[in-house]
């Protein structure tokens, strides 16, 4: 094959790749959690042990989720001290956020990722 036939060629599979991404839609992830998944209720959930557990615990199943999805790049198990102090500053950070993101960003940090899974 020619050096300019070869040339053509990868202009035009560059071109399709290019224009295949400019059309992508960014899916958002549908968030089952609890009734109120912002970060104000997260800090006012420090008052009631019971209510902060239920937040953990869906941290956790987060987590497990990420893990069960991602086998090469897993989660090592944490305590709930850990998620909560990462959980906390995350949300300390971000006021008007949710705390889902804060665990989402959590497995991507102790997942050695360091970035959001994209597809």
């Amino acid at each position: 094959m020619s050096r300019c036939k070869f040339t053509q060629r990868t202009a035009l599979l560059l071109a399709a790749v290019a224009a295949s991404n400019a059309g992508a839609v960014t899916i958002p992830v549908k968030i089952l959690g609890l009734d109120d998944m912002s970060c104000r209720a997260w800090t006012e959930s420090k008052a009631d042990a019971d209510e902060r557990a239920l937040y953990v615990g869906w941290v956790r199943g987060v987590l497990t989720g990420h893990n069960y999805a991602n086998r090469s790049q897993q989660v090592s198990a944490m305590s709930s001290g850990t998620i909560e102090k990462h959980v906390t500053r995350y949300c300390n950070d971000n006021p008007g956020g949710e705390f889902s993101d804060a665990a989402f960003r959590l497995s991507d940090k102790f997942s050695g990722r360091n970035e959001a899974i994209t597809k």
